[in-house]
């Protein structure tokens, strides 16, 4: 299982490991101190860009993606963050157990 630096939150763990290698290098990697000044405008930018998530290439996943990275220097933004990763990954295996359970009846 991955472990980022610093990192205590099951969920955010749960999340990291499930992406390719390359996403979590990369996220490390920004999640760094010394990353700070690229870590900030990168977040407005993802989240900026994710309200246009109507218009082609950008997209709605921008708006979590900068709002982990802005989480990481905004305390409260990360708490709201984590804790909406926690209720998705809660509702995505619930939705995973009943689709199970109906293909068994079927």
């Amino acid at each position: 299982m991955y472990r980022p630096p610093d990192c205590d939150d099951p969920s955010l763990v749960r999340l990291l490991d499930a992406l390719p290698h390359r996403a979590r290098r990369s996220y490390t990697w920004l999640i760094r101190r010394e990353a700070r000044w690229l870590r900030l405008p990168l977040g407005v930018g993802l989240i900026a860009g994710g309200m246009f998530g109507f218009l082609p290439i950008l997209g709605f996943w921008m708006v979590p993606l900068g709002a982990l990275l802005l989480g990481e220097d905004i305390p409260p933004l990360r708490r709201l963050t984590l804790r909406a990763v926690a209720k998705t990954q809660y509702w995505w295996d619930a939705a995973r157990q009943r689709k199970r359970r109906h293909r068994v009846r079927h």
